[in-house]
């Protein structure tokens, strides 16, 4: 099957595989080829590509729409980054911020951005997590 990873910036992952996991808002989601057609939202954290040489490559979504036909899955994301472009201390630094601006009421930030960048940073630390306990 074919896969399409696209973020608003640009592809991220275009290419055949055999297997693809993806974190749907009701749970992980695990797409082989002749899929039944579905679409469904995404929420932020890992998805993974599975070659058909059995290579795994991981990815970062911040969310989006998961689209599945037979014979092609595309997933847009609003953003989206190959696993190895991830920043651990950026991440952190992003969930400390997140936090610090839930706890202070005055803050600028509304606490529902906040509340939305939280879960994104919190995402992005566990998927790296993740791919370092596999690797």
């Amino acid at each position: 099957m074919h896969v399409d990873i696209v973020s608003a910036e640009n592809e991220i992952f275009s290419g055949t595989a055999i297997e693809c996991y993806a974190p749907a808002e009701m749970g992980e989601v695990g797409i082989h080829p002749r899929h039944t057609p579905m679409m469904t939202t995404l929420k932020a954290g890992e998805v993974r590509v599975v070659s058909q040489e059995g290579e795994t490559q991981s990815f970062f979504v911040s969310g989006g729409v998961l689209e599945v036909q037979p014979h092609v899955v595309t997933i847009l994301s609003d953003t989206a980054m190959r696993a190895a472009d991830l920043d651990e201390a950026a991440a952190l630094e992003a969930k400390a911020k997140a936090e610090a601006a839930m706890s202070d009421k005055a803050s600028e930030m509304d606490y529902a951005r906040a509340q939305a960048d939280l879960a994104q940073a919190a995402a992005m630390v566990e998927t790296i997590k993740k791919i370092r306990k596999r690797s």
